[in-house]
């Protein structure tokens, strides 16, 4: 099964998500702010990553634009999921490179259509 990557620097909503993911068979592993998760996309070249955006120090759109642009992890497809609502944030998270970007709290049909969507 896939290998879905989370970062998130609440450990409730990563709980959550991660909950809902194995919960559907997939396997998963997290990171808990921006630089740990471009560091472990690096490390575990999961086949999706879930991406929060507000976090310190490297927040998501920063982490998501390392992760796309890198030559290393740039097809792995990123989905931000993120209490930002704004039409500004979903435009700036896809020009980052972002696959999707799903608002919190994240609906379990539409996070796993999502993922299914992506990876086919």
């Amino acid at each position: 099964m896939a290998h879905i990557l989370i970062v998130d620097d609440s450990p409730t909503d990563a709980y959550l998500v991660k909950n809902m993911l194995e919960g559907h068979g997939y396997q998963t592993s997290e990171a808990s702010n921006g630089e740990e998760g471009v560091q472990k996309a690096l490390e575990t070249k999961p086949n999706l990553i879930i991406m929060d955006v507000v976090m310190p120090g490297l927040n998501g759109f920063q982490a998501t634009r390392k992760i796309t642009k890198a030559p290393e992890t740039s097809m792995i497809p990123v989905v931000i999921v993120s209490s930002k609502n704004m039409e500004s944030d979903r435009a700036w998270g896809l020009m980052q490179g972002a696959k999707e970007f799903l608002v919190k709290p994240v609906k379990q049909d539409e996070l796993l259509a999502t993922i299914k969507k992506l990876l086919g």
